[in-house]
């Protein structure tokens, strides 16, 4: 079983001209430019009809003489006040379309950089997925272990000291775990991995969702896992339990002995998430990335704030996925866990909030 940290992942496009954004930038050129041009024709117009009455007006004071120029000076007349006519054409015509393409431009930039949102957001949900579904099977393994198994039939002093060793070893190799410990039937710890650091031998666990689910569960094959939360006996660490139920024999269907819980060190796991997110320069200062529990529980924050304190109005429309405006203008992408291989998910979400 694979034991390692975990980061996100995700392709950037390279340049400013490979931005989507760039598409509004041309458009707003198009129509500055368009703008410009026909201001330009309209001042060239009204300069030549100055000049065409002018003309009108020197060809009237020559009389017979400037009959003939007088007939230019009326088609140039003439002329102006088409051109004219076909700028104010151009122009009201022009500016429709620019402002079409405009909106279009605006509607396509934001749903591309919507479901970019979206794919990070699952990308991220993937990989704590991931990771966690190899702490079910972590502690399905662990619980049918000799030692641990021998240490709930009889949870002598001695073999207590040798379960608590065992423990140790698989700690010294899975450093992503804080602490593994064992309850007898009636939740008393008599075992655990890091008894120096971590002096819970005794403590009663009893009253914990993981231990009761734990002895609950139908066989071997099944786990108990408990909400994120800070553990008092574990320096207030936040903490993923995972927990299994010790059969005699470490059998699937033998007799209930006891628990076997494992507490994943969930804060630096989840930190190299959503830190990992590949952001570049310009939106890591300005987004936030996190894991939501299925209360929509902030469990994990780029930003390092409101963890485990601050709940999200995560829009989802009931949808698995999606992306969306919020009350600020900030643009959010959600992504529900799909699970990973037999590991369901709990319900959580992915989710980017990106001030804009």
């Amino acid at each position: 079983m694979q034991n390692h940290k975990i980061g996100a992942k995700d392709g950037m496009p390279a340049g400013d001209d490979n931005k989507p954004e760039r598409i509004i930038e041309l458009t707003s050129d198009l129509a500055a430019l368009t703008r410009d041009k026909i201001t330009a024709i309209r001042a060239i117009t009204s300069r030549t009809k100055i000049l065409a009455l002018n003309a009108l007006i020197e060809a009237n004071r020559a009389g017979e003489a400037g009959r003939g120029f007088a007939v230019v000076a009326g088609e140039v007349k003439s002329v102006s006040g088409e051109i004219e006519l076909i700028s104010n054409t151009l122009e009201s015509e022009l500016s429709q379309r620019v402002e079409g393409l405009q909106r279009l431009g605006g509607n396509l930039v934001d749903h591309m950089r919507g479901d970019r949102l979206v794919d990070l957001a699952l990308n991220a949900v993937e990989l704590i997925d991931r990771n966690l579904y190899e702490r079910t099977c972590d502690v399905r393994w662990w619980a049918t272990d000799s030692a641990v198994v021998d240490c709930a039939v009889d949870p002598s002093a001695t073999a207590c000291a040798y379960a608590a060793k065992r423990l140790g070893v698989i700690l010294s190799a899975y450093t992503v775990y804080l602490d593994l410990w064992i309850a007898d039937m009636n939740g008393k710890v008599i075992a655990n991995g890091r008894p120096d650091a971590y002096n819970v031998k005794g403590a009663d666990v009893s009253r914990e969702a993981w231990f009761r689910d734990a002895l609950n569960t139908a066989t071997g094959d099944d786990y108990a896992v408990a909400d994120i939360a800070a553990s008092p006996q574990l320096g207030n660490k936040p903490v993923a339990t995972y927990s299994a139920a010790i059969r005699e024999g470490g059998e699937a269907r033998g007799k209930v002995l006891g628990v076997l819980g494992i507490h994943f060190d969930w804060g630096p796991q989840a930190e190299a998430i959503v830190k990992g997110v590949r952001l570049t320069p310009e939106e890591a200062e300005n987004t936030r990335v996190l894991l939501l529990d299925n209360r929509f529980r902030v469990i994990a924050s780029s930003d390092g704030k409101g963890i485990l304190s601050e709940t999200l109005r995560l829009n989802t429309g009931s949808a698995r996925s999606g992306h969306y405006r919020d009350d600020s203008g900030g643009r959010v992408g959600f992504a529900l866990t799909p699970g990973y291989e037999t590991y369901a998910g709990l319900g959580w979400y992915g989710c980017i909030v990106q001030r804009t």
